[in-house]
């Protein structure tokens, strides 16, 4: 019953994809407190390569054994194709990668397996869940799709289609990577040129990220923005390094999601900073925003006042 009333109210809710692992892990645990049913049998993820969908499910199922991830193959053979009704013992949640699976076996036998666990009263959790709907013939429960934001949806026999959701979060996946990039880079220069302490956790903003400081900074924004831009036109490789590092040139920058970049500085489309800093009067932080991708400031068309004047964005951006 409770499952049921939640997919008679939730319709789709949005929230800001976190980029560092940490964050999306906080994330995950939240949305899993907030959505996820114990009823829950069929689960669906659906994200575009690089995203942190092996991350969000890490967040959303803590120990649940993964087939694969970024980094490494499970060596082990899926354990939802040994399920045995008949083991009263068995695990009670699986994962499941279609697309790493669908190179060993069959769609229609992944289909059947998934079946065999579902009818038995398991819970799977579908990576790739749009690779095998059509195959399944019928919808998950809940699905989350990770893109530039983090979906979550109940979906009903009329839809939405996992296809149609793959879809429409593969538009602007890629304004992700470019604010996760120009992030760190900005990040970069703030702590090796400007001497800056910067905070462990950022926040996000719609194509682009927010940085806070304890106090005030002195440094020129515009010359800051400058320095980043010539890191961007000189096309610089990014690199996933070993640890929590990328590297770009012979620099390794701190990043817990790797993975979540451009391939080089080069792809970073229109990268600006807003030429002033904003005070959170609640935590008392002067907050840098940066941007990348399209010219359009979405959630910045009233920007606050300060000192009382309203100023005109195209001053600022």
């Amino acid at each position: 019953m409770p499952g049921r009333l939640l997919e008679n109210n939730l319709i789709t809710a949005h929230y800001h994809a976190p980029r560092g692992k940490r964050r999306l892990y906080r994330m995950a645990h939240f949305l899993s407190q907030r959505y996820l049913d114990a009823e829950d049998r069929l689960v669906g993820i659906i994200g575009c390569e690089g995203s942190g969908k092996s991350t969000l499910i890490r967040g959303l199922f803590p120990g649940l054994e993964l087939t694969n991830d970024d980094d490494g193959i499970n060596n082990r053979r899926a354990p939802i194709y040994d399920f045995s009704e008949e083991d009263y013992f068995a695990g009670h949640t699986f994962h499941i990668d279609i697309r790493f699976e669908s190179a060993f076996h069959q769609l229609f036998e992944i289909a059947e397996a998934i079946n065999r666990a579902i009818n038995a009263g398991k819970r799977v959790v579908v990576e790739h869940f749009d690779l095998i709907y059509n195959h399944l013939g019928y919808n998950a429960q809940i699905i989350f799709a990770i893109g530039e934001d983090l979906r979550v949806f109940r979906p009903t026999v009329f839809g939405p289609s996992p296809i149609d959701i793959k879809s429409d979060i593969e538009k602007n996946a890629k304004y992700r990577l470019m604010a996760h990039s120009a992030e760190d880079l900005t990040c970069w220069l703030l702590k090796n040129v400007y001497n800056c302490r910067l905070p462990e956790l950022h926040s996000d903003v719609k194509h682009g990220f927010v940085i806070g400081f304890q106090e005030e900074p002195d440094f020129d924004i515009s010359e800051l923005e400058n320095r980043v831009k010539e890191l961007i036109e000189q096309d610089i490789p990014i690199k996933a390094a070993e640890g929590n590092y990328i590297e770009v040139r012979k620099d390794k920058i701190y990043c817990t999601g790797k993975r979540i970049h451009v391939k080089s500085t080069g792809e970073i489309e229109n990268f600006r900073l807003i030429k002033r800093f904003f005070m959170d009067p609640i935590s008392k932080e002067y907050l840098l925003v940066g941007l990348a991708g399209k010219e359009e400031i979405t959630g910045f068309s009233t920007l606050p006042p300060k000192n009382g004047n309203n100023e005109s964005n195209a001053n600022l951006i």
